[in-house]
């Protein structure tokens, strides 16, 4: 008997076919129950940015459950590897003396982001400004808030209306955000929602001068900028440390997870911008919101391990490398029949979009036939988001792999 219930998954399928169960992994490869290798195209679920099987992660991660696994980051209570962690992330964040508040995951660190969005406006005195505004094909998590803002009409099916104040606009023109503002109201809108590649979506960059033209149209709005940076943050987008920095987005508020202990351990972190949290900090407010494990001791260490990695073996330059080498690479796949296109050029992520959709998840199990663990998203697209340590030529391998999967 399968005892568990896979995330988005048509159980019946699986229980049919049997789990793919991965025992394993190093560097750029994982191995399943036979011992087969596979390269990893995805990095696990965008996260595995320093590589499988770092065993010094591990044990700093052991050396601190030893001392405290956890407590509380409630009231006044912490832990120092959480204070330090929080630290190190104010030092790398793009607005200067960001605040951040610890989660236990993306999904997470959305809601907090819109229940802080709207909790800021009632603060300073605008308890109107409540709409959240997200863009079609963008994913912003499972949980209520980001359900209800994501722009994937079929994780919404049968939920009934999950938040009235969620708006959705188009995803790759600015001047709908426009029609939006001047439909409902300025002073109504709380928050602009933005991931700066859409990642879960289908793998769409940014057109040109899209992110900078959405942003002066919050700040002249005076409506929150909140970038999420979920998949980008932590050199996902090549070269810097957030896309926010690279594009000089100044986010309100920026929600990260995934790449930030590179999986090794549950967390997120919602960075919040000096202006933000004034109301919060000056004293006599209490913001009743919180999780149980935000800032898990445990994780906090997996952090910092991570961000040091990622420091000590420039791994943001790697991930440039990455961005160069896939847009190179996987260019030819675009001249094959059954590839409608394919979009790389921004980050350390690349998606082969499939003319046929329906082909897209029996193609993942004929990845693995030809020693590749991938991945469907969108509509019809294959997700490939590498580790930043896969070279040049395990790259080439996966484009291999995919040329003989399409046949």
């Amino acid at each position: 008997m399968n005892a568990l219930w896979h995330g988005f998954a048509d159980m019946g399928a699986v229980e049919r076919d049997g789990a793919f169960v991965v025992t394993r992994g190093e560097g750029a490869y994982i191995y399943d129950t036979a011992g087969t290798r596979y390269l990893d195209a995805t990095a696990g679920l965008w996260f595995t940015n320093i590589g499988h099987g770092r065993g010094e992660v591990a044990d700093v991660v052991a050396a601190q459950l030893r001392d405290i696994a956890h407590y509380s980051n409630f009231g006044d209570i912490t832990e120092p590897v959480t204070q330090e962690l929080a630290r190190k992330l104010s030092e790398i964040a793009p607005v200067p003396g960001s605040k951040i508040f610890f989660t236990s995951g993306g999904s997470d660190s959305v809601d907090t982001a819109a229940k802080l969005a709207r909790r800021y406006w009632h603060e300073v005195g605008r308890p109107d400004k409540t709409i959240v505004v997200g863009r079609k094909r963008a994913y912003h998590g499972m949980h209520v808030a980001g359900t209800a803002l994501a722009g994937i009409p079929v994780n919404r099916e049968g939920y009934g209306e999950l938040m009235a104040d969620a708006r959705t606009v188009e995803w790759d023109d600015a001047k709908d955000l426009l029609a939006l503002i001047e439909d409902v109201g300025a002073e109504r809108i709380a928050a602009f929602f933005c991931e700066p590649i859409i990642g879960a979506g289908g793998v769409y960059l940014p057109p040109d001068g899209y992110l900078p033209e959405v942003r002066r149209i919050c700040r002249d709005h005076d409506i929150l900028f909140v970038a999420d940076e979920v998949v980008t943050g932590f050199g996902r987008i090549g070269g810097s440390w957030f896309a926010s920095s690279r594009f000089g987005l100044e986010p309100d508020i920026m929600t990260t997870a995934k790449g930030l202990t590179s999986g090794y351990m549950p967390m997120g972190a919602v960075f919040i911008a000096p202006r933000i949290a004034e109301p919060f900090f000056a004293g006599g407010v209490w913001w009743r919101h919180g999780y149980t494990y935000g800032g898990h001791a445990g994780a906090a260490a997996a952090g910092l391990a991570t961000l040091a990695i990622m420091e000590r073996e420039n791994l943001l330059d790697e991930a440039a490398r990455i961005e160069s080498s896939l847009h190179e690479q996987f260019a030819p796949l675009a001249d094959h029949p059954r590839v409608a296109e394919v979009r790389s050029g921004i980050g350390a992520v690349a998606a082969v979009q499939l003319a046929d959709p329906a082909e897209a998840l029996p193609f993942v199990k004929t990845l693995r036939a030809h020693g590749i663990s991938g991945r469907a998203t969108g509509q019809g697209a294959l997700q490939i988001s590498p580790s930043f340590v896969m070279t040049d030529d395990q790259i080439g391998a996966l484009v291999r792999g995919f040329a003989r999967a399409l046949g």
